[in-house]
């Protein structure tokens, strides 16, 4: 499956997490205007190590593990960059990186988690500790945070991804997780000692 690819640093995109971006360089508007002509979704891709620090390409310097971005919205400026809108979805592994266009792209193959229906109480249990644990995290959010927090233990683990105070590389290894519940207890292995308490 051949996808263009928005790669960014410092960022993992989770399923049904909604990432406001900013489209400025040359390369990256033509990838908007081939997303936005076609339909198809892009890539997020995390840099792992940065120009300043590696004389690597960029195709060697970016995780191979990604999320597929549906573009929800795009307001295109004066100027001729866009402020665009996207919802994650699908996770893939990169198979091959394709540097034929001015953006990167590659040949991805969809990763989807495994399923585990016998894992639902337990899922769901992960998912009420991670949210009472974010919450007792930042109590001062607590009650919008309480409001807006999703009801499915998968977008509980991608809601409670985004505002934990975690570093990319754990993010990444929570989308890397198997499993919802390997998710959720991979995020819950990271939580602050101060925001754990006995369940």
């Amino acid at each position: 499956m051949p996808v263009p690819l928005f790669p960014l640093p410092n960022v993992v995109l989770f399923p049904g997490q909604v990432l406001p971006l900013y489209v400025f360089e040359r390369r990256y508007r033509e990838l908007l205007a081939r997303v936005q002509a076609s339909g198809e979704p892009f890539g997020i891709v995390r840099i792992v190590q940065p120009r300043d620090t590696s004389p690597l390409p960029l195709h060697d310097r970016v995780a191979g593990v990604g999320t597929l971005a549906h573009l929800l919205r795009a307001e295109t400026h004066e100027d001729g960059t866009s402020s665009i809108q996207v919802a994650g979805g699908e996770r893939f592994r990169v198979q091959a990186f394709d540097l034929t266009h001015a953006y990167l792209s590659a040949d991805v193959t969809l990763w989807p988690l495994h399923p585990a229906p016998l894992d639902r109480p337990a899922e769901e249990a992960a998912a009420r500790r991670l949210l009472s644990d974010l919450l007792r995290l930042r109590p001062a959010d607590a009650p919008a945070l309480r409001e807006a927090a999703p009801q499915d233990p998968l977008l509980i683990a991608s809601f409670a991804a985004a505002l934990l105070p975690l570093d990319a590389g754990q993010r990444e290894q929570a989308l890397e997780a198997p499993t919802v519940l390997e998710r959720l207890e991979t995020l819950l292995g990271f939580l602050p000692g101060e925001a754990r308490v006995l369940h």
